[in-house]
């Protein structure tokens, strides 16, 4: 039986190391790890819960090993430089030698296939230029909003303490006060971490209204007003669904409801908490935008908008009728691509559920630039978005800044080991594992923080200068080009279908959202009937 050869001659190792060890003392040693070998391949033998264990006594180990050990090897060792998912090597190569503050160029030509669709290229002018501005900012602020904010191009998109741990927030938080822009919190509150760098917040409200929770479940207003009167947090993000997992409601155990985690979201220590899939505080298009005016009347005139991965289309559409029907306009929206999540989500919501950026970015530009609604209401981008060109991209397609989650990561150290979910994560980022967390000192990653975020707008405004423009509000989208087949590229504006300004308004049969349109009402998230709807 060759399946128990192993067995046997670990048996006979350790017998004969036994018996050398008599001889001399130096033996010992491995008399014994042949020993710990025996033993365990008695207990593979004996064991009921895997079946290559029993057939293959420390033989089937070696697969277990070569498991654990897969990720690391490819890597390092079989991938290219453009391989890698959900980031390649030359990407994260990228941030680290931004945050570090070293040269990131490159040698030799691009790697990318770029005779293959769906590549993408910027159109640059003849008449590039140099722009001055090492520092772009996008006013946040509908007509009306009494606390309009200066946003930076690039910040840090949401991230809550416990998923990630104190010394990561706190480093990114510091970094945000550095370099100016925004760190936003993640749904689960406003921690002490968050506020210990002293840089702007934005508050992220997701289901669970952590922060603002009544004992109940529901929203507390008073509790609410309390907290956004922090000076700290600039605006208040309405978390309708994220592209890790839209539309998928979470479970906090009581065993993870530390004294720290409870403090930040409002909720009792050692007791589960239960976030739904949906808010509570509203049910209707009309209500939520609602809910908008009234969180900004709380927050003293703070800017108020909401993020979403982008699922039904009417749904969006059906928002845009509410505003336009009570006149009430949230100040941003942010679009998360089903490709972001820094977190642990069912596979199928991963790779399956929600729209990707690119396509959530364009659904959300259509719909409020049909309505007449986009000299108002800003568009934030979020989702892979690590590199000037990718920025440029989505801002010329309609985004006015970009949020990043894992670039941030990344910079702080993060190596894509995948341990984000089980509180292992070898760099002390994802992880509330104290002895962890020593390894991730605060100064210096806030430093790289600050130095990505600084050197990733610099080389956009190099890219920006090369369209021909001095602001990346100025680029359009025929500054983009798209490979719709080898042979045939087309411009942005084309090749994605773009609507005219009031399109919806004024003709919206003619347009590519027209069966959406008719299906969208502002009083109900439900379907209308064709043709029926306001």
């Amino acid at each position: 039986m060759y399946r128990f050869l192993p067995l046997a001659a670990v048996l006979l190792l350790t017998a004969g190391f036994v018996w050398l060890a008599f001889l001399s003392p130096w033996f010992i040693i491995a008399a014994v790890i042949f020993a710990g070998l025996t033993l365990l391949g008695f207990y593979d033998l004996v064991q009921t819960h895997h079946t290559l264990w029993r057939n293959y006594p420390i033989l089937a180990r070696i697969r277990w090993i070569a498991e654990e050990l897969r990720p690391f090897l490819r890597s390092y060792i079989v991938e290219s430089e453009t391989e890698g998912r959900p980031f390649n090597h030359e990407e994260r190569t990228m941030v680290y030698r931004r945050a570090k503050n070293v040269s990131s160029v490159e040698p030799f030509g691009s790697q990318l296939d770029i005779d293959k669709p769906p590549y993408e290229w910027l159109s640059h002018s003849i008449v590039a230029r140099h722009p001055q501005d090492t520092d772009p900012r996008v006013t946040v602020g509908a007509p009306g909003t009494a606390k309009p904010y200066s946003a930076s191009v690039l910040n840090i998109s949401a991230m809550s303490f416990g998923s990630l741990g104190s010394h990561a927030i706190e480093a990114l938080s510091r970094g945000a006060a550095m370099g100016g822009f925004y760190h936003d919190t993640g749904e689960g509150g406003v921690s002490k971490y968050h506020r210990a760098g002293g840089g702007d917040l934005v508050w992220e409200l997701g289901s669970g209204y952590f922060g603002c929770r009544a004992q109940d479940g529901s929203f507390d207003p008073d509790r609410f007003r309390d907290v956004a009167a922090n000076d700290q947090i600039k605006m208040i993000e309405i978390k309708l669904s994220q592209g890790a997992k839209p539309g998928h409601g979470g479970v906090l155990p009581g065993t993870k409801v530390t004294p720290e985690i409870a403090e930040a979201r409002g909720i009792p220590v050692g007791q589960t908490c239960f976030s739904p899939p949906a808010h509570t505080a509203f049910s209707t298009p009309n209500g939520l935008i609602e809910w908008v005016a009234q969180l900004r009347e709380l927050s003293g005139g703070k800017p108020v908008g909401m993020k979403l991965c982008v699922g039904n289309r009417w749904e969006v559409l059906a928002i845009c009728k509410a505003i336009l029907g009570t006149g009430i306009k949230p100040d941003f929206i942010v679009v998360d691509g089903a490709e972001g999540g820094t977190g642990a989500a069912p596979a199928e919501f991963m790779d399956h559920i929600g729209a990707p950026l690119r396509q959530g970015l364009i659904l959300v530009r259509n719909a409020l630039v049909g309505c007449g609604l986009k000299d108002d209401i800003r568009i934030a981008a979020s989702g892979k978005q690590l590199s000037a060109f990718s920025m440029a991209a989505s801002m010329a397609l309609g985004a006015d800044w970009i949020n990043t989650a894992r670039g941030f990561m990344f910079s702080l150290g993060c190596i894509q080991s995948l341990n984000c979910h089980n509180n292992l994560c070898p760099t002390g980022i994802a992880t509330t594992d104290k002895s962890r967390q020593r390894g991730l000192v605060i100064p210096d990653k806030a430093a790289r923080v600050y130095n990505f975020q600084r050197n990733t707008v610099r080389a956009l405004m190099e890219v920006v200068g090369a369209a021909g423009c001095d602001h990346p509000g100025e680029l359009t989208p025929r500054h983009i080009m798209h490979r719709v087949t080898e042979d045939i590229a087309e411009p942005g504006h084309h090749a994605y279908k773009l609507l005219k300004p009031g399109a919806l308004l004024q003709e919206p049969s003619d347009t590519v959202l027209s069966r959406e349109w008719a299906l969208a009402q502002a009083d109900s998230f439900e379907r209308a009937e064709e043709g029926t709807g306001p």
